[in-house]
């Protein structure tokens, strides 16, 4: 292991109460170029955020939450205020793990942060199903890694039968993919598996495979 520290990009596909994954969903457009800031003279603990959405100006307008701030040849953008308190990011961010990029498509939102080691990863991704349930893995990457395509080997037999089967399926079925083929009940479903016991042997063999790949 070394210590430059790792890329992460994760997804969470039910963020709660998150007006960027709301509007992304409602309004059946990309939401990009989120931006947070918190007010100095603030005592309420208020986050004012802005994002920038390609289309679906008016379903994104009829939301009383959300403010047009300004509108371009590359899409609107829009203001809102929340809570500190209940976000995925701020969630992120309790760990020391400062948020580099927010997206959101169809619902699903998408983080990238930098954490120091795998340790923080599975603390960090840990908490998030705690909170927020379906939490996935989507990119993995050491800091000062020059080549993307750079392979690890991994040893298949440390996954039982079922994680591996757990795992396949999941991926023909194309639940890792952006945005999802399928969700946690439909795999589920086609394993003749309850979605908890889906999402506790997709935990295990994503956790045995990001040691494998971290160590390697």
């Amino acid at each position: 292991m070394t210590d430059s520290g790792i890329r992460v990009e994760l997804s969470v596909d039910s963020p709660g109460a998150c007006p960027v994954a709301d509007v992304s969903e409602e309004a059946g457009t990309t939401v990009t170029d989120v931006a947070r800031s918190a007010p100095l003279d603030d005592d309420e603990g208020q986050v004012v955020e802005e994002f920038t959405a390609d289309g679906g100006a008016r379903a994104v307008e009829s939301r009383g939450d959300v403010d047009e701030v300004f509108s371009g040849g590359d899409g609107a953008r829009y203001r809102f205020e929340r809570q500190r308190e209940g976000c995925v990011c701020e969630t992120v961010e309790e760990f020391a793990c400062p948020v580099a990029d927010v997206r959101a498509e169809s619902g699903q939102l998408l983080l990238t942060f930098h954490a120091p080691d795998v340790d923080r990863i599975r603390a960090i991704v840990t908490r998030l199903k705690e909170l927020y349930g379906d939490v996935s893995l989507r990119s993995l990457r050491r800091d000062g890694e020059t080549n993307p395509s750079d392979s690890v080997l991994v040893d298949r037999s440390r996954l039982t039968d079922r994680q591996r089967e757990v795992l396949e399926t999941a991926i023909e079925m194309g639940y890792f993919q952006y945005p999802k083929g399928a969700n946690a009940s439909e795999v589920a479903e086609a394993l003749d598996i309850s979605v908890s016991t889906f999402a506790e042997h997709l935990a295990a063999a994503q956790t045995k495979l990001l040691d494998t790949i971290l160590d390697a």
